[in-house]
């Protein structure tokens, strides 16, 4: 019987661990990936972590990791397939058919970038293609840039991108946007900024990196070369969340209702990370949610 089960080994689930094992909690971490250390993994280079600067995502995963491993989290490789309660205790099955019995679980799975499914998108991933303006932009600095999005996180990274960039085009496939209308109009305002409606990604170009994208006009049809350095998918994300149980509760956008306190709506089934209903998804952010969580884990174990 474990005091807390963390289902994912990202930086969420990784400093939930550390926090865990520090409060005197018998845990384990479930990881769907062998060694796996989230989506930072994927990341070139993670310039906006405090105190780590330059560092490319692999090797911050690995000094997360490396410091629940010193601390003597216990790790299991398996993909969860369910989770149920039985009273206060929770019985987690894996793909294997194994059982495992817990007191409090802690969802800290992420979510996924939405992929525009253009071709050369996967080719150059990491190579011009990105799906964080926060995370790459800096590397585009007086560089011409494309976003591709119509909601408020494709607008908010040209508003961001354009302070960096020599110009940066916004592609999306309507004439009219999802944002709010404040943010419309400051994108409208923004000189560098040249906005390119009814218009889809046909390819993503390059050589060794990104050098131009194609587009398709829905209206005419006609295809055009824009020549750009990084292109910026803002398409949405996809949270993981196949194994929560049903009565969890969902945001529209199938995420986990839950503050920084990850508490849901069921009691000992907590949330961390990039899963849950939030504002901003970064590492330092989900490292700030795995310590939150394991607070509020230790004062519901204490109502045991």
């Amino acid at each position: 019987m474990y005091d807390l089960i963390i289902i994912g080994s990202g930086p969420a689930g990784l400093s939930a661990a550390i926090y865990g094992i520090r409060a005197g909690l018998k845990l384990l971490v479930i990881e769907k990936d062998y060694e796996g250390t989230g989506q930072v993994a994927l990341s070139s280079c993670v310039d906006n972590y405090l105190g780590l600067p330059g560092m490319d995502g692999y090797s911050m995963g690995e000094k997360f990791r490396e410091h629940a491993v010193e601390f003597g989290v216990e790790f299991l490789e398996a993909e969860v397939t369910s989770i149920a309660k039985n009273s206060s205790i929770y019985e987690i099955t894996t793909a294997d058919g194994n059982k495992l019995e817990t007191k409090t679980v802690l969802y800290a799975t992420g979510a996924t970038h939405r992929k525009l499914g253009a071709p050369g998108e996967e080719k150059y991933d990491t190579k011009g293609v990105s799906y964080c303006a926060t995370c790459d932009g800096a590397f585009y600095r007086n560089k011409k840039t494309a976003v591709i999005g119509g909601g408020d996180t494709a607008l908010d990274d040209a508003l961001y991108l354009s302070g960096l960039c020599e110009k940066v085009y916004l592609i999306h496939r309507r004439d009219t946007f999802r944002a709010a209308g404040i943010t419309v109009q400051k994108v409208k305002e923004k000189k560098n900024i040249e906005l390119v409606l009814n218009s889809t990604v046909a390819e993503i170009i390059g050589d060794d990196k990104v050098n131009s994208i194609k587009l398709n006009n829905k209206l005419t049809g006609e295809d055009t070369i824009l020549n750009v350095s990084g292109v910026f998918v803002a398409a949405g994300s996809v949270p993981s969340t196949a194994a929560v149980p049903a009565d969890v509760e969902l945001d529209p956008s199938g995420y986990i209702v839950a503050d920084e306190s990850g508490i849901t709506s069921v009691p000992g089934f907590f949330v961390a990370g990039d899963v849950r209903t939030k504002a901003l998804r970064q590492v330092i952010t989900a490292v700030s949610d795995g310590a939150n969580a394991v607070t509020s884990i230790t004062h519901y174990l204490e109502t045991l």
